[in-house]
């Protein structure tokens, strides 16, 4: 079943499943059986964070999972009070160990916290290029940032993200970040692809829904698929993990897709911090 999942190439020469399953808000123990279920279904990406701290329930389902550790692949990110170089390092190996793994496909800088540690997130991502060079990360990211962030890394770090992992949704299209990670060969990741299920009584959703006969959330991912967005949707239920894994068995069309872009509420439509105000100490 994992065929059916197309991959997003990166700018570091490796792939990445464009669908993924996420475990946001997953109780750490309940993580093993929501990954499990997942995985059963044909899921082999899977996002996590230390924030989330249930980075050990998905190293279980991962490693008793009866498949080679080369057949995932696992992101996980930096905790918000770990940007110290030796913090960072510390909370890596904490990471590994968590996971039962010695290395993750994917770690990202979940925040850039412009007004934290003196606003140098630039020490910060060098640290994560230490983990890259030696191969215990095999790509490396970050999550959160905007052009103004970007744009320092780039003036002043060797190792160019592979991704950029920020809200997206119908209410927040954030299309001009989507459009700087493309021309700078960043590819985007879509937290929050549903928003959070406020996109899904949309009554433009529920028509299209209507007219495929397929769900909401079938439609709402299907969407962001076909902008080229690498997403995890996350559910603790069972069918619904199933559901969000068929939406490869149809497409929509150009005006189902505009009318769906044309939701956007901008900054209003945001339903996490804004990266330019979040910093250590807040909560998202």
């Amino acid at each position: 079943m994992t065929s059916a999942i197309p991959t997003i190439s990166l700018n570091d020469g490796r792939t990445i499943p464009q669908l993924g399953f996420g475990v946001f808000q997953v109780a750490p123990e309940e993580t093993r059986a929501a990954v499990e279920t997942a995985i059963e279904i044909g899921y082999r990406h899977i996002d996590t964070a230390q924030m989330y701290a249930n980075e050990a329930g998905v190293g279980e389902a991962v490693n008793n999972s009866g498949l080679d550790r080369s057949e995932f692949f696992i992101t996980s990110k930096l905790n918000n009070g770990f940007h110290e170089p030796d913090d960072a390092r510390g909370a890596f190996d904490d990471t590994l160990k968590a996971l039962g793994t010695d290395y993750v496909d994917l770690f990202l800088i979940h925040w850039p916290m412009p007004a934290s540690y003196g606003g140098d997130f630039v020490q910060t991502w060098n640290t994560l290029e230490e983990f890259y060079r030696e191969g215990r990360a095999r790509s490396i990211g970050v999550s959160n940032f905007t052009p103004r962030h970007l744009g320092r890394l780039r003036a002043e770090t060797q190792v160019r993200p592979a991704v950029n992992q920020i809200e997206v949704h119908p209410y927040l299209t954030n299309d001009a970040l989507r459009a700087y990670n493309t021309d700078n060969e960043i590819a985007t990741e879509a937290y929050s692809p549903i928003a959070q299920g406020e996109v899904l009584t949309d009554p433009v959703i529920i028509d299209i829904a209507r007219q495929t006969g397929k769900s909401p959330a079938q439609v709402v991912l299907r969407w962001h698929i076909q902008r080229g967005d690498i997403i995890f949707p996350k559910s603790k239920t069972a069918e619904r993990v199933r559901e969000n894994f068929e939406i490869f068995d149809f497409e929509l069309d150009g005006g189902a897709m505009g009318s769906i872009t044309a939701l956007d509420r901008g900054d209003k439509g945001r339903t996490g911090a804004n990266p330019d105000t979040m910093n250590y100490g807040a909560k998202s």
